[in-house]
C-alpha cells in the first residue's frame, strides 16, 4: 500500500449516519447484506477515499461522489444494469461514458441521477459503475450521445488500489 494513504476506523454513531446516508442515496437497504454489526475503516489516498466494511472494500468517495464499488457483489446481483455491446468495453475500460449506440438492453429500474452498473452482453461481468441521465421511461428513445456518465471503471486507480488491497489482506 502507498505510503501516501492514511487508513482509520469510523466511531460506530459516524459509521451508522454515513450508512443511513448512503442507504437513502443508494434506495438499497444495507442492512439486509449486513446483518451484524458494521466497523467501517476509511482508506484515504490522493484519488479517493475507500470504504472498508468488515473489512471490505465496498464504498469509494471521489469528486464528491460516494458510490459502490465493482467488487460490491451483493448489491451488483439486485441494482439496476445496462448492458452494452462487445465493441464497447475497451471504450468504457478506459474511463469513456456509455453512449446510445454501444447498449444493448437496460435491466431493473432507474431514474436520472441513479447509479447503475455497465456490463458486457456475453459474460454479464461489471465493467462500470455510472450515473443514467435518463429515466428508465425515457432512455429507450435515446438513440445517440451520452446515457451514463463513467464514475468508476474496470483498471481505473481505485480499481488498481483495491485489488493491492484485497492481495495485502491475504498475505496476513
Amino acid at each position: 500500500m502507498s505510503k501516501r494513504s492514511r487508513r482509520y476506523f469510523l466511531k460506530e454513531k459516524e459509521a451508522k449516519n454515513f450508512l443511513d446516508e448512503f442507504m437513502q442515496k443508494l434506495k438499497f437497504d444495507l442492512k439486509r447484506v449486513f446483518k451484524a454489526k458494521v466497523k467501517i475503516e476509511i482508506v484515504e489516498t490522493r484519488f479517493a477515499e475507500i470504504y472498508l466494511i468488515n473489512g471490505r472494500p465496498l464504498l469509494a468517495k471521489s469528486e464528491g461522489h460516494v458510490f459502490p464499488l465493482l467488487t460490491f457483489s451483493e448489491l451488483f446481483t439486485l441494482a439496476p444494469k445496462i448492458v452494452v455491446d462487445m465493441g464497447a468495453i475497451p471504450y468504457v475500460c478506459n474511463g469513456a461514458n456509455i453512449m446510445a449506440p454501444g447498449i444493448v438492453r437496460f435491466e431493473g429500474e432507474f431514474r436520472k441521477g441513479d447509479y447503475v452498473f455497465v456490463v458486457d452482453e456475453k459474460h454479464g461481468k461489471p465493467l462500470a459503475l455510472g450515473i443514467i441521465d435518463y429515466d428508465v421511461d425515457k432512455v429507450g428513445n435515446v438513440n445517440r450521445g451520452v446515457v451514463v456518465k463513467n464514475l468508476h471503471f474496470v483498471g481505473d486507480k481505485i480499481w488498481n488500489f483495491i485489488k493491492k488491497l484485497e492481495v495485502a489482506s491475504r498475505r496476513r
